[in-house]
């Protein structure tokens, strides 16, 4: 029997991949703004946010954060594939589009970014070091600290202030907790532990379960950072780097050497 026309299923949220479209002009604004600005600075993000990224792309837009008067050339952040930003930079001294550029590529390893800038170091490490807002932990992120719920009358915050500055927790999440493994019960209306429970351990990897109990209790251990790994002079045409990443091994500068010859359609199709 012929499929009827009427029936024909049509996706609205249909939208055309950009993958080489992206590629492309990713690679192309990284080359274009290396002779526009005095440093390029190779970045590390700490439990990635995006709210929290675009709040720094914002505040560097016009740097108010770094200086009272806005430069000629404000800042420009770049956080995509990195081997595409690597070959935008170079991997070799032959393939570098300024002279040292490639010296930055053997960083752009993990969750990196580039961010191009007319202001000096100090003047960076200042700024990201007074950025570190707090947040929820996720599932995967290794505890910093221990928490555990006392026993007795449940608090909405778990024990974390005095029970003078809290409040009783409501009692329409006591079913919720019980899900979650905590062994409570209703007393008069009230959310009540026989005994202490530990949510997590310092040093710990929480899990799905933990996470949904901090958030609950309002307890925020994870913390969003950015920290320079390495920083491009194009004055002196030098290279400074600061950190590294603890999984990062002698292998990584092989891997650049390995990858020399790699073209940038190689990569075509990716989202940068």
């Amino acid at each position: 029997m012929p499929r009827s026309k009427r029936a024909k299923v049509v996706h609205l949220s249909k939208t055309k991949k950009k993958g080489k479209e992206l590629t492309l002009r990713l690679y192309a604004s990284i080359q274009e703004n290396i002779p526009k600005y005095s440093y390029i600075y190779v970045f590390r993000v700490n439990n990635m946010r995006n709210t929290y990224l675009k709040h720094v792309r914002n505040e560097l837009a016009d740097s108010r954060q770094l200086t009272l008067t806005k430069p000629s050339s404000p800042h420009r952040l770049f956080f995509g594939k990195t081997k595409v930003m690597a070959i935008a930079l170079g991997l070799n001294e032959g393939t570098e589009p300024y002279p040292n550029t490639s010296l930055l590529s053997p960083h752009l390893h993990g969750n990196v970014g580039l961010l191009f800038s007319p202001r000096p170091v100090p003047d960076i490490l200042a700024y990201f070091t007074t950025f570190q807002p707090s947040d929820y932990a996720r599932s995967g992120t290794v505890a910093p600290r221990s928490f555990v719920i006392p026993p007795g009358m449940v608090y909405s915050r778990g024990g974390e202030v005095s029970e003078e500055e809290d409040v009783p927790l409501a009692h329409s999440i006591e079913p919720t907790l019980r899900k979650l493994g905590v062994p409570t019960r209703l007393i008069k209306g009230k959310v009540a532990l026989e005994s202490e429970f530990e949510v997590c351990r310092e040093g710990e990897v929480l899990g799905s379960g933990q996470t949904s109990l901090l958030k609950i209790f309002g307890v925020a251990m994870a913390e969003f950072r950015v920290q320079i790994v390495a920083c491009y002079n194009r004055e002196n045409e030098s290279v400074e780097a600061f950190a590294r990443h603890p999984d990062e091994d002698a292998d990584i500068d092989e891997e650049m050497e390995d990858g020399a010859n790699i073209e940038l359609d190689e990569f075509v199709g990716f989202e940068g």
